[in-house]
């Protein structure tokens, strides 16, 4: 069976942080999409998706725009399907299938969901960032089929080492931080999802 890993805790815990330093470690080349916040002045302004294999970058959800709103922000609905969902398309055969996050603004998205279910039918190895209150059927069918890891601000950079070697020894990963080619991950560091 394909090592199947996901990741959960409490929103700002250091999910996504979590997943792109295991991935560093491991030096494994993986496809899918990341998510960042997006911050301006200190401030929360959304959220920014990030396609692994192509570096293109844009926006899961802002303050204001048009699509469905989910507390403060409205879903970006056109670049989750265009640039997160179909990176998760791209990667049904890769080395590496990675989704952060199955959350509720992703699931806004038919199209998500349809990549989502179609990554979990294939036989490659997934790392997941998991919503941690999501009851979506998605979400349950993860719980039950993955290895769960919960990530606390304490706990997430031991977990991501682990889940870094565990990667590498797994898939044959170089290791070190020579994941992507350093002009790719323009999303900008610039807070925990």
């Amino acid at each position: 069976m394909a090592l199947r890993i996901a990741v959960t805790g409490s929103p700002g815990s250091g999910k996504s942080t979590t997943v792109q330093k295991a991935l560093e470690i491991s030096g494994v080349k993986a496809s899918g999409m990341l998510s960042r916040e997006r911050r301006e002045g200190g401030r929360r302004i959304g959220f920014a998706i990030e396609n692994l294999a192509t570096g293109e970058v844009g926006t899961l959800a802002s303050l204001d725009g048009e699509g469905p709103r989910l507390g403060r922000y409205v879903v970006d609905i056109g670049d989750l399907d265009g640039i997160g969902a179909r990176a998760i398309e791209e990667a049904l055969s890769s080395e590496l299938i990675v989704i952060d996050e199955v959350g509720p603004m992703e699931l806004a998205s038919s199209r998500f969901v349809s990549a989502v279910k179609a990554a979990l039918e294939t036989d490659r190895p997934m790392l997941v960032v998991l919503h941690a209150k999501s009851r979506h059927p998605l979400a349950r069918r993860i719980r039950e089929d993955f290895r769960l890891l919960a990530v606390t601000a304490e706990t997430r950079d031991a977990i991501a080492r682990e889940i870094g070697e565990e990667l590498r020894l797994c898939l044959g990963g170089k290791g070190g931080n020579d994941l992507q080619d350093p002009n790719q991950g323009k999303i900008p560091h610039t807070g925990r999802r």
